[in-house]
């Protein structure tokens, strides 16, 4: 019972979707006693027989799926059995926009063609977030946790490479604690012009209970309640294809924390989001996701700081 309860969880924590199916090799069947197959007693309906699974292959019962651990209440989770990945999982999807059921007053027709165009994405998102520099961790108050010596030093460094890129940046947006705050300021005298917004979203926090667990960081449940909404709600705000009047392909930074980068990253991958903390992100970090106008969602980098020399490189 152990065994199967052990490939149970597992199947749960890759499934992360509605619809459970897993199978392992095992041993070989053994054999029905008497030989062949058995026949029905007489006077008894014949049961049909269940789809027998291949040899080799034991099939785990519906029922395990009720011991995956549930989700947050505010995690939507794709239905359906064709694919995993949800094409509206930012609400953006042209289908998702229109109202099919309203017809041309003349022509009494849908003219479905014009109306999916007019609601099209055209241009891709490039979303770089940027963890804070590394900070003076005996501060009390968020206000007394500024950047150390080697923090500002990270941050001039990730400035740089961010301006060797070449891009045209739209915006940085950024975190409102402190260190995110500074780290941006060093970030910006690199991109001149690039105008910078504050927002309380990104603040760090607890965006959802791990799974694993570990054993040396375990907040109170309603800090996950207070914070996974919040972390949440700035991924559905900042996380998402292009508006459809936007012509020009974007550039946008956003400089917050590690927690919040890695629930983002789980997200717009359609991860199942308890597994952020199985990443580690360096202090200045650079991740780059690509959202496309189809909704489609790439990981260029995860956590760069190849730009570092090695003695600059810290994860606090």
């Amino acid at each position: 019972m152990s065994f199967r309860r052990a490939l149970a969880l597992a199947a749960c924590g890759l499934a992360g979707g509605s619809v459970l199916f897993s199978a392992v090799a095992v041993g070989k069947p053994p054999a029905r006693s008497g030989g062949g197959d058995a026949e029905p007693r007489p006077g008894t309906a014949a049961v049909p027989a269940a789809p027998a699974a291949p040899q080799g292959l034991l099939l785990l019962p519906p029922a395990a799926a009720a011991s995956c651990p549930p989700a947050a209440g505010w995690i939507e989770r794709a239905g359906g059995t064709g694919g995993y990945w949800d094409s509206n999982w930012d609400r953006r999807e042209p289908l998702a926009l229109i109202n099919l059921k309203k017809k041309n007053e003349e022509t009494g027709e849908e003219e479905l063609a014009s109306r999916l165009d007019h609601c099209k994405a055209k241009a891709t998102r490039h979303i770089f977030l940027i963890r804070h520099s590394q900070y003076n961790l005996d501060g009390r108050a968020d206000k007394d946790r500024t950047l150390t010596p080697l923090g500002r030093e990270q941050a001039e460094l990730t400035g740089r490479r961010l301006a060797s890129l070449g891009l045209k940046f739209d915006q940085i947006i950024h975190s409102s604690m402190t260190r995110a705050t500074e780290t941006t300021e060093i970030i910006s005298k690199y991109l001149p012009g690039v105008k910078k917004i504050s927002t309380d979203l990104l603040r760090e926090g607890a965006p959802i209970e791990p799974d694993p667990p570990v054993s040396h960081w375990k907040p109170e449940a309603v800090q996950y309640y207070e914070d996974g909404a919040r972390i949440e709600a700035a991924f559905r705000n900042f996380i998402h294809r292009a508006d459809a009047k936007q012509e020009e392909d974007s550039y946008e930074i956003f400089v917050c924390h590690a927690n919040v980068i890695r629930y983002i990253v789980c997200r717009a991958l359609q991860f199942p989001p308890e597994g952020w903390l199985r990443m580690s992100l360096n202090n200045g970090s650079i991740t780059h996701l690509v959202i496309r106008p189809n909704g489609r969602v790439a990981l260029r980098t995860l956590g760069d700081t190849g730009f570092m020399p090695p003695d600059k490189i810290t994860r606090t």
